[in-house]
């Protein structure tokens, strides 16, 4: 556990309040995003605040844990560590071990030591955890890097070269360890993507056809943030002679969301958030993963790029957000938090007139005040319009909203 780790105080700040609380504080999250040092970092606030705390650390991606196959191995390992009282237990990747759950319950229940557990398949939430510790567990999802934490972590200025980068490689924090090339981060990013669809999609979910997994992860590539139809894509794959139902594509897609690799954006209507059952967008977690999927061309694929790290953003923060529809106009992103909203619209350049009227007309037709943001890479500010706000996207991700 004797690592050196970069401070991300936004999850501390979550977590802090359940500290000795009899709740399990479970973290979520693609892997590499960084659970594991928050873990660390958690350890070091609890040493601070009870010298005498007895840490218990179980990693287990370290064969020092491989023997920790089931509930009962895992309980009786646990109970050898115990000591009389301040005990602060740490799993990593729990959902290796199977019927962890189990031995947990019987922790909290015996109230024998302070849990703490990363994850990083959603499933465990609404099958493990639900099923035996329904309102015993607080779940917090940790992401990749912010743009702010980029730049921490990489010892940058803000300024566009840094934008640029983070929209490239992306915001996995172990590449601020490596050189700053991108041939460089690229070849990490793959291992990693390798990692997550062998270990939480093809093993956990029993996927059987992985060629077909990785077409869909990359046509995902392709299309970040266009309207998605699994109906449409099962009538393409017959054209190609491939036979696979919408409900299998459907499936295969809920797979890559409980790996947290992607997410799924619904349609809502804007004047009553009304949810569409068809037609939904889908954004990665990490750009820089999202990157290595296809032939990158940054000049290509800015608007895409761009639009991913508004949504990445918008979540960071805590909002829920809907692709807006109204009537026959769509807004890139409704955001709702705490029963307030905001709207915003993402385009490359304000080029000319057309696109201004397009960009900013959607977001006029919108009958609330609200605030409304049309987020871009220009240099030159459109003075803002109506109650409008241009925000260049550098400035959009440096702050919180």
């Amino acid at each position: 556990m004797a690592k050196k780790f970069i401070p991300r105080d936004s999850y501390i700040q979550q977590i802090r309040p359940f500290i000795n609380q009899n709740l399990i504080k479970v973290l979520m999250g693609q892997r590499r995003v960084g659970k594991s040092y928050i873990l660390l970092q958690l350890i070091e606030e609890i040493k601070q605040n009870c010298t005498d705390a007895n840490i218990i650390f179980i990693d287990k991606e370290l064969d020092d844990f491989s023997d920790l196959q089931d509930n009962k191995s895992l309980y009786a390992f646990v109970a050898s560590k115990l000591k009389a009282k301040n005990n602060y237990l740490f799993i990593d990747e729990v959902q290796e071990i199977q019927s962890f759950e189990l031995c947990l319950r019987s922790l909290l229940n015996e109230q024998k030591c302070d849990i703490y557990c990363t994850g990083s398949n959603a499933q465990i939430l609404s099958g493990e955890l639900s099923t035996h510790l329904a309102g015993r567990y607080v779940a917090f999802t940790v992401h990749s890097l912010s743009f702010q934490e980029f730049l921490a972590f990489h010892q940058l200025e803000k300024n566009n070269a840094a934008l640029n980068s983070y929209l490239t490689i992306g915001g996995l924090p172990y590449l601020a360890n490596l050189q700053p090339k991108e041939n460089v981060a690229f070849e990490y990013l793959k291992n990693v993507y390798a990692s997550i669809l062998l270990k939480d999609v093809v093993a956990r979910e029993n996927i059987r056809n992985v060629s077909f997994l990785e077409d869909l992860v990359a046509y995902l590539s392709d299309n970040t943030g266009s309207l998605f139809s699994a109906h449409n894509i099962s009538k393409y794959l017959k054209s190609q002679h491939i036979s696979l139902t919408p409900q299998t594509i459907m499936n295969y897609l809920h797979t890559l969301c409980n790996a947290f690799f992607i997410y799924r954006v619904p349609r809502a209507d804007v004047t009553g958030l009304k949810i569409f059952e068809v037609g939904e967008k889908y954004y990665f977690e990490d750009l820089g993963i999202r990157n290595i999927l296809r032939s990158f061309n940054f000049r290509k694929d800015v608007g895409k790029l761009m639009e991913n790290a508004v949504y990445m953003h918008l979540i960071r923060n805590n909002y829920t957000v809907y692709v807006g529809k109204l009537q026959d106009k769509e807004i890139d992103f409704v955001a709702e938090k705490g029963g307030k909203r905001l709207y915003v619209q993402v385009t490359y350049m304000l080029y000319d007139e057309k696109i201004i009227e397009r960009e900013f007309g959607n977001l006029l037709q919108i009958p609330d005040q609200y605030p409304k943001f049309v987020v871009s890479m220009d240099e030159i500010r459109v003075d803002d319009y109506k109650g409008i706000h241009q925000v260049h996207l550098l400035d959009f991700l440096a702050e919180d909203i």
